[in-house]
């Protein structure tokens, strides 16, 4: 008797994690991924309109993102992460000019809110105490009915952290997903919030070393292969159907089931998922930063959120940008660009560029939304799920993805 396999459908980030976790073990790993590269959102490309290699979005990294970094381990590329040594965050407010710097301090406790040249300008040390009520526990509220939502401090810090983490505005995001991202990072001191940016590029960190280690270990990926309804008998899956071809289970094979949550509802009978998704626009523009100008940047008062310097472009993020959809690439490439010249100084004219807006990039990180993810368990004995949009206690971003793959292949590697 052969041994059993493990079905892992899609090939992004909760996928590979889980195959990289269960490779070389007592079953046989199988991917099936629907489009021709792995990755998902997180990967690279090459634009013939720039000319250069890019990001599909831009992804921030913090040193406290331990399975991320456990997974850039385990397939040896955890080098290919680069940052500050210490947790240093660049910010301007293009509103007034103003420049600053947020340096929190290495340990717990938080005395860098003490220091002006460390906390955000304009702000006080008691303003910080604001944040404990997040981190009580209690009932999921909207954020901006725990944290006020005035004064400098929010608009300087509070807001662009927590948008950036819940790709929702903050005022109506969920209060447990942001207390997690704070529990996880910043509460635990500068150690965990360095931040931290594939600099060769998403694929090169995340997606090509883990389709080598997967080779390595034996492990069958199937580019091209759309699953498109899967067979239920006895309470298991027991076959796949990619159109004209069906491909049966094993009474010990399993599944792992690592689509985004509008597909999962389409094949799994009954699931719940979350509804409602919020949009990511990102900008890149074919143009060397200034030599001295910092890896990130946080931007306040502007229509750009995050700048991002790689050595050959520089890159721009904003979350929650649904109210972007509909201005066109052309006038959003020169909005963009007006505020990227004015924080870099670059007094060129618009470079090559090119506009990424994706419409349902995530699942809205509200208190209604996130009722709606489901565990990793099904109504199916041998089926589990995995994605960022499952009740991992984050919101939908790598870590998340990353968590979510790890515990799927544990629930996996548990089953006899």
């Amino acid at each position: 008797m052969g041994r059993p396999t493990v079905h892992i459908i899609g090939a992004g980030l909760a996928g590979l994690a889980a195959a990289v976790r269960l490779a070389g073990g007592p079953r046989d790993v199988v991917l099936h991924e629907a489009a021709r590269h792995a990755g998902g959102r997180c990967r690279s490309y090459f634009d013939p309109a720039l000319g250069i290699t890019i990001d599909n979005g831009n992804h921030l990294l913090l040193s406290g993102n331990t399975d991320a970094r456990n997974y850039l381990a385990a397939i040896g590329a955890e080098d290919q992460l680069t940052g500050p040594p210490e947790a240093d965050f660049a910010f301007m407010d293009l509103a007034t000019g103003e420049r600053w710097r947020l340096r929190p301090n290495a340990g717990a406790f938080p005395w860098w809110i003490f220091s002006p040249n460390r906390r955000v300008p304009g702000t006080s040390p008691l303003d910080y105490l604001g944040l404990l009520r997040l981190l009580l526990p209690g009932k999921d509220a909207p954020v901006g009915e725990v944290l006020s939502q005035s004064g400098v401090l929010y608009e300087r810090l509070w807001r662009p952290f927590f948008l950036a983490a819940l790709n929702t505005d903050p005022g109506e995001g969920s209060s447990k997903l942001a207390s997690a991202v704070v529990r996880e990072t910043l509460a635990r001191g500068g150690r965990a919030c360095r931040p931290l940016v594939a600099r060769q590029g998403l694929s090169a960190a995340f997606i090509d070393p883990a389709l080598d280690d997967l080779s390595k270990h034996g492990a069958k990926i199937h580019f091209e292969h759309r699953l498109r309804a899967i067979g239920f008998a006895m309470g298991r899956a027991n076959a796949f159907h990619f159109g004209d071809n069906v491909l049966p289970l094993g009474p010990e094979d399993t599944v792992i089931l690592a689509v985004p949550p509008q597909i999962a509802g389409s094949l799994v009978p009954g699931l719940k998922t979350p509804d409602s998704y919020r949009a990511i626009v990102n900008a890149h523009f074919s143009i060397a930063p200034p030599a001295d100008f910092p890896p990130l940047m946080g931007i306040v008062n502007g229509t750009i959120e995050w700048l991002f310097a790689f050595p050959d472009r520089l890159s721009v993020t904003i979350s929650g940008a649904d109210r972007l959809l509909d201005v066109s690439r052309e006038d959003l490439a020169g909005r963009i660009w007006a505020e990227v010249a004015k924080v870099t100084q670059i007094e060129k004219p618009l470079p090559p560029w090119q506009i990424i807006k994706e419409k349902r990039a995530t699942f809205a990180a509200t208190v209604a939304e996130n009722r709606r993810r489901p565990g990793i368990e099904t109504a199916y004995a041998n089926l589990v799920l995995a994605g960022d949009w499952t009740a991992t206690g984050l919101p939908a971003t790598i870590e998340g993805a990353i968590r979510s793959g790890h515990r799927a292949a544990g629930k996996i590697a548990a089953m006899r």
